[in-house]
């Protein structure tokens, strides 16, 4: 069986791709955000390929190609901002909301984007997202200071990530933390304002690549990831995987969450109230979650199930 991968996102595509199967061989296409790159390259690439099933990441422009193009059958992958913010937009709506009912199949990576999903297709179908084991492994910690070493995981976003949330409850801890930051997202300067303000100083760390960033949770204490949408992010999933307790928002709203152990933290009073009591117990309980459900072999081999279906209903 030949997959042609288009795009990808927070490299749960590669990930796939690595635990696959040996027999399957996988074309993927990628882009970077350049405008040439993203329109007419990536049209040519889609245009030009041929493959038995197209897994295509973001219900955006490459999902849209792929189907105007003719390409069958196609699984369009939803990963966050296409369901949460591009579906309202007024002309990148249409797009989605084309997307949606034209492939074959529609994935979502979060439960919080299901109930969109499923406004338009019936048959949409949360896949966690896979997390790659062989590269985010947890290591024991080093010697403990006398301070909480915590680290602020997620990009700066104070709408999307809750970043403000998370410095106005550091700073409630005083001197109990030694607080890191990694130097990325829209909102990095107001956000070391506002620390600077309620006197939080903050350990600027230079933003890395995705592979090295687990030096980051492994040099960590405590990881807080985002407090925002009420779903698990790859920040926190990989995280977790690298052997911190992590302090996240996960909604209980979400029946695919139950056995999560840490939910609804998504206030400034709750995150206090966690980040003191972050154990390794904690740790432990996050970690067997994410090993029965996050981990890449158990998810690759529901991708090869959808794989099947799709071109079983093509036949």
């Amino acid at each position: 069986m030949k997959i042609v991968m288009v795009n990808d996102c927070a490299h749960v595509g590669e990930t796939l791709i690595k635990y696959l199967p040996e027999e399957f061989k996988v074309s993927h296409l990628k882009r970077s955000r350049s405008f040439f790159d993203k329109t007419f390259r990536i049209a040519w690439k889609i245009l030009r390929s041929k493959g038995d099933v197209y897994h295509v990441h973001y219900l955006l422009q490459d999902c849209y190609l792929t189907l105007k193009f003719g390409k069958h059958p196609v699984i369009g992958h939803a990963h966050g901002t296409d369901l949460r913010s591009s579906l309202k937009h007024k002309i990148w709506g249409r797009i989605v909301r084309y997307n949606l009912e034209s492939c074959e199949k529609i994935l979502v990576s979060t439960p919080d984007l299901l109930s969109v999903a499923r406004e338009y297709r019936e048959d949409a179908e949360y896949i966690p997202n896979p997390v790659d084991t062989s590269v985010y492994y947890p290591k024991p910690h080093s010697s403990r200071g006398e301070k909480l070493k915590v680290l602020i995981a997620a990009r700066c976003d104070w709408k999307a990530k809750g970043t403000d949330k998370v410095i106005r409850a550091l700073s409630q801890l005083g001197n109990e933390v030694e607080t890191y930051i990694i130097r990325y997202g829209k909102d990095f300067v107001r956000t070391l304002n506002l620390a600077e303000k309620l006197g939080l100083k903050l350990n600027v760390l230079p933003k890395v690549s995705h592979e090295d960033v687990r030096n980051y949770y492994w040099s960590s204490d405590v990881v807080v990831a985002s407090i925002g949408a009420g779903a698990l992010s790859m920040v926190a999933l990989e995280a977790i995987a690298c052997g911190r307790p992590v302090i996240t928002y996960v909604s209980s709203e979400y029946p695919e969450y139950r056995e999560f152990p840490l939910k609804d933290v998504n206030t400034v009073g709750k995150i206090v109230e966690v980040v003191k009591a972050a154990s390794n117990r904690l740790w432990k309980a996050e970690y067997d979650y994410l090993i029965r459900y996050h981990k890449p072999k158990v998810v690759a081999e529901k991708v090869y199930g959808i794989y099947s279906e799709v071109l079983n209903l093509e036949k």
